[in-house]
């Protein structure tokens, strides 16, 4: 199953697919970004504020198709209102938090919880506060996969911009207005 870092890499690389813009023009869009496609594991959170049990709610109710809307159309909103959040809209904060569901149902064995309240999958077992940041922490060969497969999206990106900038054609200098 992808971690952090893993939900992160396809989080960006989803954004700068589907954006006109690229995810690093500022410092906030890719921790938006980020955010929003780590958000369902906020289960792990509540289970250990809750139980002392990380695994106690993962994989139920935030990982489904219904916490994907409500939170793409919270985070939608609230970008609207509040000036200090980048511009991520409905559709594409919709595919940041599902891409993390997608990813979990893709990548692991254990289900998830697509269709709750009529579907639920949570996971088994009991996970502590260590063994949460030591998972958190630590990389796995799928993150590695993850992140390289992100970086050759977002420079093949990168360097389409350059190639179409590139053949843009260039004024002469007498044509440039003042």
């Amino acid at each position: 199953m992808p971690l952090p870092l893993g939900h992160t890499a396809i989080g960006l690389a989803l954004y700068e697919g589907v954006s006109k813009r690229s995810v690093f023009e500022d410092w906030k869009t890719p921790l938006a970004a980020a955010l929003l496609a780590n958000l369902p594991d906020i289960d792990v959170f509540l289970g250990l504020l809750w139980a002392w049990n990380g695994s106690a709610f993962h994989r139920g109710p935030t990982h489904s198709l219904l916490f994907a809307l409500v939170a793409a159309l919270l985070y939608a909103r609230a970008a609207a209102l509040w000036k200090g959040l980048p511009r991520i809209g409905f559709k594409t904060a919709l595919l940041l938090v599902a891409s993390h569901v997608a990813a979990d149902a893709a990548l692991s064995s254990a289900g998830v919880s697509w269709f709750w309240p009529f579907a639920v999958f949570f996971s088994q077992g009991s996970t502590g506060w260590g063994e949460v940041t030591r998972m958190a922490l630590k990389s796995n060969p799928i993150d590695a996969t993850l992140g390289f497969a992100a970086f050759l999206v977002l420079a093949l990106r990168r360097g389409l911009l350059l190639l179409r900038a590139a053949r843009a054609p260039v004024l002469p200098r007498e044509n440039v207005r003042r």
